[in-house]
């Protein structure tokens, strides 16, 4: 897709809804091919939310190409600089694999920061970012936005990038989808590294940069030490066991119970477990799921399903792996490192920009016949499988992908 105006032509009027790290990438691509651009934010300030975050090699080369070298440089110097990472067995901390910190999620950093970063990227282009402008209503047929203050603004495109409670999804789809618990839910916290540095059970993981990732039956915890040891961050992910635990509340922000997690980490190496012990708070976040899509937006679906869904897919398979690599396996038994592992890098050489290059005007051609005749293909199949517990549930194929999600 090049640009669609020439230097005689106005550029394509573009609003962006919201300002969070989707927003900004939006506005960076949309800038680039020559768009005019203005992003609409509903806050007034940003705060610095949540924990850790990876940026693997896919992404960068999109920023990197968006917003130049200085950014890509700014980026890559936020995250973790450790070369390797270590999956570790649960109760004693046995290493049982290492893999480049790359095969992981690229540079692991704070979202907080990545945020400010992409925010002052798209500000050094001159593309305004209007702060505490909460769009209340959209008309798809002009197209344009309305404002909770009741002006409206038209455009040749709104692009919605406002979250989770997203009000332009549900326009889009044409009804509001909800969430529906994966069976997994994760505690999470992030504080200063000079909260366990005193205690010589975890001092190791405080001394520079460093990855751990503790795997056990349903269970694995994830540990990142940023700045050099002076900022640690842990994942628990563990399947849910209780009744209760499956009600869903999509929140950034729900605390967390810590008596919850020290019993979850019954057993596991003691070393980790000293860090997360003397953890001030944590987050519960509930691992939602929503069921497929047949279609939301033509062209871009047939473009963009298989792949998000092999993305999707190999976050699956990663944990049933850790989850079941150390069920009914003695203790003098060896594990294959290869069969704990992640598989990522395929998914990290890809390049979305150049591939919807590529294929949009075969894709495109293809969408119009299929409207124009009313025979549409749909983007996957569901067959019904097992779960991992012998539980039915859907299996979702892409239509023709040689490999079932």
């Amino acid at each position: 897709m090049e640009s669609s105006s020439s230097p005689a032509e106005q550029p394509l009027k573009v609003l962006v809804i919201g300002a969070g790290l989707g927003g900004c990438a939006a506005a960076l691509a949309l800038h680039h091919q020559g768009f005019d651009v203005t992003v609409y934010e509903r806050l007034r300030h940003f705060k610095r939310l949540g924990d850790s975050l990876g940026l693997g090699e896919n992404a960068l080369k999109l920023l990197r190409r968006w917003g130049g070298q200085p950014l890509y440089d700014t980026l890559t110097r936020i995250g973790n600089q450790a070369p390797e990472m270590q999956i570790r067995r649960w109760h004693d901390g046995k290493v049982l694999a290492r893999q480049p910190l790359m095969d992981m999620a690229g540079y692991i950093g704070h979202r907080g920061d990545y945020h400010e970063v992409f925010l002052q990227a798209v500000r050094e282009t001159g593309v305004p970012i209007l702060m505490g402008h909460e769009v209340v209503g959209f008309d798809e047929d002009r197209p344009s936005i309305v404002l909770a203050d009741g002006s409206e603004i038209t455009a040749d495109v709104v692009v919605g990038a406002d979250g989770i409670k997203s009000r332009a999804r549900e326009l889009v789809l044409g009804f509001k989808d909800h969430p529906r618990s994966s069976g997994y839910s994760c505690f999470r916290a992030y504080f200063p590294g000079e909260i366990v540095k005193g205690d010589a059970k975890c001092r190791e993981f405080v001394e520079g940069d460093c990855v751990n990732i503790w795997i056990g039956e349903d269970t694995h915890v994830v540990q990142n030490t940023l700045r050099g040891g002076e900022e640690f961050n842990w994942i628990l992910t563990r399947k849910i066991s209780h009744e209760k635990d499956l009600e869903i509340t999509e929140s950034w922000s729900q605390e967390g119970d810590l008596e919850e997690v020290w019993r979850c980490i019954e057993g596991l190496d003691e070393r980790i477990g000293a860090a997360i012990r003397k953890t001030p708070r944590c987050l519960d976040w509930k691992i939602c799921y929503r069921d497929p899509l047949p279609t939301w937006t033509r062209t871009y679906e047939k473009l963009r399903f298989a792949r998000t869904r092999q993305s999707q897919t190999n976050g699956e398979d990663l944990r049933d792996r850790w989850h079941n690599a150390l069920k009914d396996v003695n203790e003098g038994i060896e594990i294959d490192p290869e069969s704990v592992m992640m598989r990522n890098r395929p998914l990290y050489a890809f390049d979305a920009e150049a591939d919807a290059m590529q294929r949009w005007h075969e894709v495109s051609s293809r969408v119009a016949e299929e409207l124009r005749t009313g025979h549409v293909t749909p983007l996957f199949n569901v067959s019904v499988g097992k779960g991992s517990g012998g539980k039915a549930v859907g299996v979702v194929e892409a239509v023709g992908q040689s490999t079932v999600a």
